[in-house]
């Protein structure tokens, strides 16, 4: 019995910190940078955070849904850039905003489609093909821009990701209308229990007669499409569209899709955690930052973050 008690209350213990442990960090986290910065305890701080952390939640919701495929996406910053240049070069040529968003909606999934048509059809490693593809549109967009920013907005465009409804930002807003979508996508439609499915085994999911090839190119399509409203975001709020926009996104979001809880060999996680480990990571960054840490530290410590989730997700999972 005294053995059978601390094996049953370790048990207890595994299965309760599998379920509340990354709330549990994220609030050990608010606690130690409010004590370490008189700064970080405040409402305007609180929403400089939301907006940080809108796009990289952006681009981690579309992200998530392709790790649950066991794939990977290296190709949405890249992406971003050439969507938010496309998007200004048609605000330029005088389209209305609303229509240049759909436009650049479309092309940001048409973007990602193409990377899944490659692995479905290509039969490459999604790693090798968004590796290329990160290289691809990125020189695209230095390319059609020859390495300069295309500024002077419309208004209409400036104000997309600068407004505030409600007190909040509208990046907040646009970051949970996707939240919801995605959950229903994933949670509430037979397209996401075959993602799930997908990711747990491609040959069982074959077997069971569903449409393994088309479910990789929508996946890698809705990452493109989410990265094409990052994008819309990011250009609004710096006023231009860079060329050189969302260099190194795909490590923030890949980060926050694993510290989320989601499995790298697909078929186990969801968009809720996604959405916590973006707000771990956000809080993160603005603490060093607050703490004057230098940049090059933040990424030696963003980089453990993301070794330290692979680690405990995988004594997690022996468990």
């Amino acid at each position: 019995m005294s053995l059978a008690q601390p094996s049953r209350n370790a048990r207890n213990f595994r299965q309760v910190f599998a379920r509340f442990g990354l709330w549990i960090i994220f609030i050990v986290l608010i606690v130690l940078a409010s004590l370490l910065s008189d700064r970080f305890l405040s409402v305007p701080n609180f929403l400089n955070i939301a907006r940080q952390t809108s796009v990289n939640a952006l681009l981690a919701f579309g992200m998530t849904a392709v790790i649950l495929t066991s794939g990977i996406d290296l190709a949405v910053g890249s992406m971003l850039a050439l969507v938010g240049v496309l998007a200004a070069l048609m605000d330029h040529a005088g389209l209305p905003f609303a229509l240049t968003a759909v436009l650049a909606l479309a092309a940001g999934a048409v973007l990602g489609g193409l990377n899944g048509l490659t692995v479905a059809y290509g039969r490459i490693a999604p790693f090798i093909v968004t590796l290329a593809a990160l290289t691809i549109w990125r020189g695209v967009t230095l390319v059609v821009t020859d390495g300069s920013p295309v500024s002077g907005l419309s208004d209409g465009f400036k104000a997309f990701g600068n407004a505030e409804f409600l007190g909040l930002p509208s990046s907040v807003w646009l970051a949970a209308a996707a939240l919801l979508v995605t959950w229903v996508l994933l949670r509430r439609t037979g397209w996401g229990r075959g993602v799930y499915a997908l990711g747990s085994s491609e040959d069982a999911s074959r077997f069971a007669g569903l449409p393994v090839n088309r479910l990789k190119i929508t996946v890698y399509a809705f990452s493109g499409l989410m990265s094409g409203l990052a994008a819309l975001l990011l250009t609004s709020r710096l006023y231009s569209a860079q060329p050189t926009a969302g260099s190194g996104f795909e490590l923030d979001a890949i980060a926050a899709v694993v510290v989320g809880g989601t499995s790298l060999s697909g078929g186990r996680g969801s968009v809720i955690g996604t959405l916590l480990g973006a707000l771990i990571i956000g809080v993160l960054n603005n603490a060093m930052n607050l703490l004057d840490v230098n940049a090059f530290y933040q990424q030696i410590v963003k980089g453990g973050v993301i070794l330290g989730a692979l680690l405990f997700e995988r004594l997690l999972s022996r468990s």
